[in-house]
């Protein structure tokens, strides 16, 4: 089966590492589609989505929307307010709400995760944690989302700053929520599947070292003839006076 990243190795690599053309890049690309006609259903989602395919759980994928999302509107929240410009605060409301809708959505998946990824002993309080951190941006982002609504339009004066300074807590616990789930996935290798490293990449690396210390010999060679010449001409310069 042709893999999908095959033909994206030229837009990514330039060309340089592979040989590759454009026109061999948008053949690879041809030849994937036409073997996307002879699969299944299962198979056609494999091959274009190879990621959420050898996913155990979605959390990792939708953990993304509710970071952005929530983000985003505290920036575009305070921006607005500094600045004085309601419009601005209006499109940060939509972004607080969609926001909260992704917050629902990923703490589902997560909490779903939590009972069906194997973890150690020396992971399960950090996942604990993180679960809480999660959930309070749930139930905070939920608040400010009915406080926002209720209000029939922009908050102001002092109770905006009350509503501001919960917004940065907010962001807060999903920074240190964030910090955790890293922390479980790349120290701990929580539902990750490590992968033997091929030959050919072991190879494709040393060819990276090797191309760059040819590069370094080469400029530190030509730095080298530059000072002998420089030397020579001084030299001679002293001995024709």
């Amino acid at each position: 089966m042709i893999a999908m990243d095959n033909f994206l190795s030229f837009q990514i690599h330039g060309g340089a590492d592979h040989g590759n053309s454009i026109l061999e890049s948008v053949s690879s690309l041809l030849a994937f589609f036409e073997n996307l006609s002879t699969q299944g259903p299962e198979e056609i989602f494999s091959s274009i989505m190879p990621g959420i395919a050898g996913m155990d759980n979605i959390h990792p994928l939708l953990v993304h929307f509710p970071i952005a999302f929530l983000s985003a509107f505290f920036a575009l929240d305070l921006v607005g307010t500094l600045a004085k410009k309601p419009q601005w605060r209006s499109v940060a409301s939509w972004f607080l709400y969609l926001g909260t809708i992704a917050a629902l959505f990923t703490v589902i998946a997560g909490l779903m995760a939590a009972s069906s990824v194997a973890h150690g002993e020396n992971v399960h309080d950090i996942m604990e944690r993180h679960e809480h951190f999660g959930i309070s941006v749930l139930s905070l982002a939920t608040l400010l989302s009915i406080w926002r609504m209720k209000s029939g339009s922009l908050i102001r004066g002092g109770t905006n700053v009350f509503f501001l300074t919960l917004s940065a807590l907010l962001c807060v616990l999903m920074m240190l929520g964030a910090d955790l789930g890293g922390l479980m996935v790349y120290k701990y290798g929580v539902a990750v599947k490590a992968a033997p490293v091929p030959e050919d990449s072991a190879s494709h690396v040393h060819d990276h070292q090797h191309a760059d210390r040819e590069n370094v010999d080469i400029t530190d060679h030509t730095h080298k003839n530059e000072n002998v010449d420089s030397h020579e001409h001084t030299h001679e310069h002293t001995h024709t006076h």
